[in-house]
C-alpha cells in the first residue's frame, strides 16, 4: 500500500493544477472537513478506516483541505470545479479529471473502497 499525503498551495487554481498534475501518476482523493462538525468527524473516521485497511497494490494520494482554516482554497476549488462546495466533502481525481465527488452520509470507507477499485479495475 503506498498513501501519500498531497500538500495543497493555498491559491486554489494552484492547487487544483498540482491536483490534475498528481492524479496523472496515481488517483488523488481530495477530502474538505470541518473541525467544528459531528459530521465531518465521521466521515474523516471513516476515511481514516479505508486509509488503514487500504491493501497494496493501491496507489492514492490525500489532501485534506480544513473548510474553516482554508476557507478560500476550499470555497475556490469546488467554484473552479463548478461543484457545489459542501461539508464534509470528498472529490476524486484520476487522469487530471474529477471522476467522483460526494459529501456527508455517501463518504464512507465501503464507499472509498469501491471507488478506487473501480479505478483500479479499469
Amino acid at each position: 500500500m503506498a498513501v501519500h499525503d498531497l500538500a495543497l498551495d493555498s491559491d486554489p487554481g494552484r492547487a487544483l493544477q498540482a491536483i490534475r498534475t498528481g492524479s496523472g501518476r496515481r488517483a488523488v482523493l481530495v477530502f474538505k472537513h470541518s473541525p467544528i462538525c459531528p459530521v465531518s468527524h465521521r466521515a474523516e473516521a471513516e476515511l481514516e478506516t479505508f486509509l488503514a485497511e487500504l491493501a497494496a497494490p493501491a496507489e492514492l494520494a490525500v489532501a485534506r483541505i480544513d473548510v474553516i482554516a482554508q476557507r478560500p482554497l476550499a470555497r475556490g476549488l469546488t467554484a473552479l470545479l463548478e461543484v457545489r462546495h459542501e461539508s464534509p466533502q470528498a472529490l476524486l481525481f484520476e487522469a487530471g479529471e474529477l471522476v467522483w465527488h460526494g459529501s456527508h452520509g455517501s463518504l464512507t470507507r465501503e464507499r472509498f473502497a469501491r471507488l478506487l477499485a473501480g479505478r483500479r479495475q479499469g
